[in-house]
């Protein structure tokens, strides 16, 4: 059977929403080295030139992360109250009066105040999109539909760079406010594609709204209501969520409770995982790699920043391709590896080598390039994929918020305090291709969390994600879940063991299908 038509467009618009992000954070990087940029929110020097200090540099580029990060803490109450789709819709609007308000402010207070509520919609969105697409989509492609969003962002960092290479030589404020202004383009034609989609059928079924969920399904699956593959996964879906409200009504403490289900080992890993992909170091080169680039004495840093992000696009489409090939544990742990060796390479050319070394420099960008090439298709696309589906259906909205929130405050710690790390000016750590090294660090840690955490979820639904958690260890993971796929077992069959036998917490490692077989009956 092939792909459901909906489903290709549901990975399209919604993904839509990471271009959002990604071209937030890319435009800021060549707008800060415009003239009419720092002339506008820089300081007047003794000399009548103008200066984008360290403390400017640091509040316009991190301030947005304060936005994101309070945008995807409240994503789950505005995706459980009013649906994740309008929750999308409700931050795009807050996204507007961000974009409005960075377009026409000429102080750097109105500035910030706009990119707070920038901050809001790209964090909220990055919450309710991968969720919105893990519960929309067929279990078969879901690691492709919800990578597509990590594309996104990656096209969006790329059309950012062009944009900015085209209006930074414009003589008036023109120069930054188009690349800043044309975003209201990018928000209306992600409002237009949500009107096209189906809601989610689990958001519908947790609201009791049994009609419109198997509406829901069926669009989704391209298949009639009575279908059998409708039927089936209508069934899992309910059961699932008839087991989780058995247990009581989750509240925000739950997510730190252990339990039957490894709760608290569940939202730990995707708080730690999207705090590990920021610590990679990758925002360091998209937020600061245009300055950086011409710190370290490359000729064209604006074209050097293109072919980095030209790198992140092709690159990311090999992850979204790897996800459901591969897996997402072995993809995860040597993508650590690729990114820890890039960047100590990078960190020691940086200190071996002169800036007038023209070799060196090339040595330099050129991994510079591989490693975005490792996280582009490893823990680019697969940190959203994961965080996405191994929480628990009455926690996974809270669970999203958590993991998201986490990245964005590790996003705005990295975007404030790096200005105060590379630069050598006074009052600076002036670390340069040093602070390399810190990066090669994490990516180290990286790999252990990996090892250690990242369970393999590939081809699994939901729902027996769920079941892998509650039944099996991640080191076991990946045997484990080729016996559900072999035994095809659904958690349909799971509640009818545990109405009949006993409790769910059984262990089936050995056989999960006799374990669930019911009673003869005499």
């Amino acid at each position: 059977m092939g792909l459901p038509a909906l489903a290709v467009i549901l990975g399209a618009f919604a993904s839509f929403s990471g271009f959002l992000f990604g071209y937030d954070t890319g435009y800021i990087s060549g707008c800060k080295e415009m003239e009419s940029f720092i002339r506008t929110f820089g300081t007047l020097q003794p000399d009548g030139s103008y200066l984008l200090g360290s403390g400017r540099d640091s509040l316009i580029t991190s301030i947005l992360s304060v936005g994101t990060c309070l945008g995807a803490l409240c994503g789950s109450i505005v995706g459980d109250r009013i649906g994740r789709r309008f929750g999308i819709v409700f931050y795009i609007c807050l996204f507007f009066i961000g974009v409005a308000c960075q377009t026409g402010c000429k102080s750097l207070a109105g500035f910030a105040i706009g990119r707070v509520f920038a901050g809001l919609g790209v964090g909220g969105t990055s919450c309710l999109v991968p969720l919105y697409q893990a519960e929309c989509s067929p279990k078969s492609i879901r690691g492709l539909v919800v990578s597509a969003y990590q594309f996104f962002v990656t096209v969006g960092l790329l059309v950012a760079a062009c944009v900015v290479y085209a209006t930074k030589d414009r003589p008036d404020n023109s120069a930054y406010e188009i690349p800043i202004g044309i975003q209201f383009v990018w928000g209306a034609l992600i409002i237009g594609g949500m009107c096209l989609l189906p809601e989610s059928p689990r958001w519908l079924l947790s609201r009791d709204d049994h009609v419109k969920a198997k509406q829901s399904l069926s669009k989704l699956l391209g298949q009639s209501e009575d279908s059998q593959a409708v039927t089936t996964e209508f069934a899992e879906i309910a059961a699932n969520l008839e087991h989780e409200r058995s247990v009581g009504k989750a509240t925000w403490a739950d997510c730190f409770k252990y339990g039957e289900g490894k709760t608290r080992l569940r939202i730990f890993t995707g708080m730690a995982l999207q705090a590990l992909q920021q610590l990679t170091g990758v925002n360091f080169i998209f937020y600061y790699g245009t300055s950086f680039f011409a710190n370290s004495g490359i000729s064209n840093p604006f074209l050097t920043t293109i072919a980095t992000n030209v790198v992140n696009v092709g690159m990311s489409v090999v992850g979204m391709v790897a996800a459901d090939r591969v897996g997402r544990r072995p993809l995860m742990l040597y993508g650590a590896a690729g990114m820890a060796v890039s960047q100590l390479i990078v960190a020691a050319v940086g200190v071996a080598v002169s800036q007038a070394n023209q070799a060196g420099q090339k040595v330099l960008v050129a991994f510079c390039c591989i490693y975005i090439a490792h996280f582009a298709s490893t823990w680019g696309t697969l940190a959203w994929v994961i965080t996405s589906e191994i929480y628990p259906y009455e926690l996974r909205g809270k669970g999203m918020s958590l993991s998201t929130a986490t990245q964005w405050l590790f996003n705005f710690a990295i975007g404030y305090a790096t200005p105060y790390l590379v630069d050598d000016v006074p009052g600076s750590a002036g670390l340069k291709t040093n602070v390399f090294w810190i990066w090669g660090g994490c990516c180290c840690i990286a790999f252990v969390f990996a090892y250690f955490f990242i369970p393999e979820t590939k081809e699994l639904s939901l729902e027996q994600c769920d079941l892998l958690y509650r039944n099996s260890t991640v080191l076991k993971s990946a045997a484990y879940r080729r016996q559900i796929l072999e035994h095809d077992i659904h958690d349909d069959e799971i509640m009818h063991y545990s109405a009949n036998k006993g409790p769910r917490t059984q262990h089936i490692e050995e056989d999960p299908k006799q374990a669930f077989q019911p009673e003869t009956v005499a």
